[in-house]
C-alpha cells in the first residue's frame, strides 16, 4: 500500500504565497497566527491543501512534519471544534474553556493546526473567539483560512498575525491591527479549485443524512459534528439519556470509528435514569466491537449510588478499592459495583494512589506524596509493620510519586523518574523514566515483576533486583504522558492496564501482546484490572467496567 502521494508545486501563481506560508512555519520571530484570507473561489482551499500535504512523499519513505495538521471546520459547532483540535493535540477537553485551559497548562506536543473553511463553521463567530483565545495562549501556531470582510475575519486580522491575502496585490504582517502592513506581490489565482461563491464546505461524514437524535442506532452512524449541533439546538430534551451520554463522551465520539466502537462509548457514558429502551439497542450494535461493557457508574445514579469522582484505583478479591478527592476509600462489588464497604480512616485530602498490601493492609499515597496506611482486621507481621514505617519516614523526606505493594516490598516512584523497591533485604531501585514518574504497579507471578508509566509516556517492565537493561524497549511509547497505571495475574496470564493524558486506555495481555483500546471521552483517572481480566476505568464523572471480547486491536 503505497503513502501520501507528495504534493510538489502549490498551483500556478502561488508560488509567493506559499513560500511565506512555510517561512512564518518556520520562522520563530513570527506572531502565532497567520490567516489565509481572501474572496471566494481564489484558491484558499488549495493553498492550505498543499501546504498539509508538502513534504510527503508516496511510499511512505518521508513523513508530514510532526504536528502539522489539517482540520476542516465546516459545518463544525465551536463544542465540536474544540473536540477536534483537542484530538488532534493529544489533550483532553470537554468544553471549549477547559481546551483554552488545558493548553495554558499542559506541555502540548509542537503543533501547527491549519484551520480550513472558518466562514462555514455551524458557529463561526463563536469559532474565531476560541481561535483567538488559543492563540493568547501563545503556545501553538494557527493557520486559519477566512473570507475577507467577513466578522470572524475582522477579529481575527485585529490580532498580531501575519495575513496572507489572496484577493490583493500583498501580503502582511499585522501587529495587532495598528500599521498599515507591509506586502508581497500575489500571485495568479490558482487552479480554480476553490468553493464557487455560496457552495458550502465540506465537513467530515458529508453527505450522510442528519440522524434522528433520538435514535440511538442513528446517532452512531451518524456524522458527529451534526449530532452534536442538534443536540446543542435543543438542550431541554435529553432524548431519554442519550444527549447527556454524548456530551459526556463527545470528544471520544467526535473521532472516526465504527458505528460499534461509537455504540460502546455511548453505553459506557450511559446513567442509570436512561431510557431502558437505550442499552438493548445499543447493546446490540456494539456486538462487533472488541468490548461488552458490564456495567457503568455515572454521577447523578441512585442504584447503585455513584460513589464520587476516583482519583485512584485497586483490587482485592471481588472487591474493588475506589478512592476520592476527600480521602474517603471506598469498597465495591467488582460485579455490579454495589457499596460493600468503606476503609477509615483515609488521608485528609486526595488519595492520589492506593496499594492493597498481601495481609489485607492498604497503603495509600496522599497528593504531597506522603504514605499513610489503613490496616485490615487480621494482626499484622512485625516484619511488614517495621517496612511500612521505613517507607513512610523515607516518603517523609522525600515524597514519592506513585505508589504499587508485591510481598514482602512496597514501590515508589519519584519525580527524577526511578523506580524504587523497599523491600526486607534492601532497596533495588533503576532508573527508567526521564521526568516523573506517574504510575507503578506490581504483580506477583512466578516471577514478580513491576511496571512503570512515566510522563515521558513510556511504560516499562522491571524485574526488582534484576539489572535492567540499559536500553530497555518499553512496553509501549506515546506522545502524551502516562496518567495510571494497574497489573493483575488472570487466568490467561498477567494483564496490564495504562492510560494516558490524551484519553487512551490499553488492555494489554503480557503473555500473548494482545491489546485492546478504549477512549471513553473524559480524562482517565484510574484504571485497574480484576481478577478475570475485564478493564476498570475511573473518571470524574463515571465509572464503568469492560470485558474485553472478540479480536484485539
Amino acid at each position: 500500500m503505497t503513502g501520501p502521494v507528495r504534493v510538489e508545486r502549490p498551483a500556478p501563481g502561488r508560488e509567493t504565497e506559499a513560500a511565506a506560508l512555510l517561512g512564518w512555519l518556520t520562522d520563530p520571530d513570527a506572531p502565532r497566527l497567520c490567516l489565509v484570507t481572501g474572496g471566494p473561489g481564489q484558491g484558499k482551499s488549495d493553498l492550505l491543501a498543499w501546504l498539509a500535504a508538502h513534504g510527503t512523499r508516496s511510499g511512505g519513505s518521508r513523513r508530514r512534519r510532526a504536528g502539522r495538521e489539517l482540520i476542516p471546520l465546516a459545518g463544525q459547532s465551536v463544542l465540536g471544534a474544540a473536540w477536534t483540535i483537542a484530538n488532534r493535540l493529544g489533550v483532553v477537553a470537554g468544553t471549549p474553556g477547559e481546551l483554552v485551559q488545558v493548553l495554558a497548562t499542559t506541555d502540548v506536543r509542537r503543533a501547527a493546526l491549519i484551520l480550513s473553511d472558518l466562514d462555514e463553521a455551524a458557529e463561526p463567530d463563536a469559532v474565531a473567539e476560541l481561535i483567538a483565545e488559543l492563540d493568547a495562549s501563545g503556545r501553538i501556531r494557527l493557520l486559519v483560512e477566512t473570507r475577507t470582510g467577513t466578522p470572524p475575519h475582522t477579529l481575527l486580522a485585529a490580532r498580531h498575525a501575519t495575513i496572507v491575502d489572496l484577493g490583493s496585490d500583498e501580503c502582511a504582517e499585522r501587529p495587532d491591527g495598528d500599521d498599515e502592513p507591509v506586502r508581497a506581490p500575489r500571485g495568479g489565482g490558482g487552479s480554480g479549485g476553490g468553493r464557487r461563491p455560496g457552495e458550502p464546505g465540506q465537513a467530515y461524514g458529508a453527505g450522510r443524512h442528519a440522524a434522528d437524535p433520538a435514535d440511538p442506532v442513528a446517532v452512531c452512524a451518524a456524522d458527529p459534528s451534526q449530532v452534536t449541533r442538534a443536540y446543542l439546538a435543543d438542550p431541554g430534551d435529553d432524548h431519554g439519556g442519550l444527549r447527556s451520554a454524548w456530551m459526556r463522551a463527545g470528544q471520544s465520539l467526535s473521532r472516526e470509528q465504527s458505528s460499534a466502537d461509537r455504540a460502546v462509548v455511548l453505553l459506557a457514558a450511559l446513567g442509570d435514569g436512561a431510557d431502558p429502551r437505550l442499552r438493548p439497542a445499543l447493546e446490540e450494535l456494539a456486538a462487533r466491537s472488541p468490548w461488552r461493557v458490564r456495567w457503568t457508574r455515572a454521577r447523578g445514579d441512585l442504584s447503585p449510588p455513584w460513589t464520587g469522582p476516583v482519583t485512584a484505583l485497586g483490587a482485592i478479591g471481588d472487591r474493588l478499592l475506589v478512592a476520592g478527592p476527600t480521602g474517603d476509600v471506598h469498597l465495591l462489588d467488582s460485579g455490579d459495583a454495589r457499596p460493600a464497604g468503606r476503609l477509615v480512616p483515609g488521608p485528609a485530602g486526595r488519595v492520589k494512589a492506593l496499594a492493597p498490601a498481601a495481609d489485607g493492609t492498604v497503603l495509600l499515597l496522599d497528593e504531597r506524596g506522603r504514605l499513610h496506611t489503613v490496616r485490615g482486621t487480621a494482626p499484622r507481621p512485625a516484619y511488614l509493620e517495621r517496612l511500612t514505617q521505613a517507607v513512610t519516614a523515607t516518603l517523609t523526606r522525600h515524597p514519592g510519586t506513585a505508589l504499587a505493594a508485591i510481598g514482602g516490598s512496597v514501590v515508589v516512584g519519584d519525580r527524577l523518574g526511578s523506580v524504587h523497591a523497599f523491600g526486607l533485604t534492601g532497596i533495588h531501585q533503576a532508573a527508567l523514566h526521564s521526568g516523573r514518574v506517574a504510575a507503578v504497579t506490581a504483580v506477583e507471578t512466578s516471577t514478580p515483576f513491576v511496571c512503570s508509566g512515566g510522563t515521558d509516556g513510556a511504560v516499562r517492565l522491571w524485574t526488582p533486583g534484576k539489572e535492567p537493561n540499559p536500553h530497555p524497549a518499553p512496553l509501549a511509547q506515546r506522545p502524551a504522558p502516562v496518567v495510571t497505571l494497574h497489573a493483575a495475574e488472570t487466568p490467561r496470564g498477567p494483564v496490564l492496564a495504562a492510560a494516558w493524558a490524551d484519553g487512551l486506555v490499553e488492555l494489554r495481555h503480557l503473555d500473548t501482546g494482545a491489546l485492546h483500546r478504549f477512549r471513553p471521552g473524559p480524562p482517565v483517572r484510574a484504571v485497574a484490572v480484576t481478577g478475570e481480566g475485564d478493564l476498570i476505568v475511573g473518571m470524574d464523572d463515571a465509572l464503568v467496567r469492560l470485558e474485553p471480547v472478540g479480536g484485539a486491536r
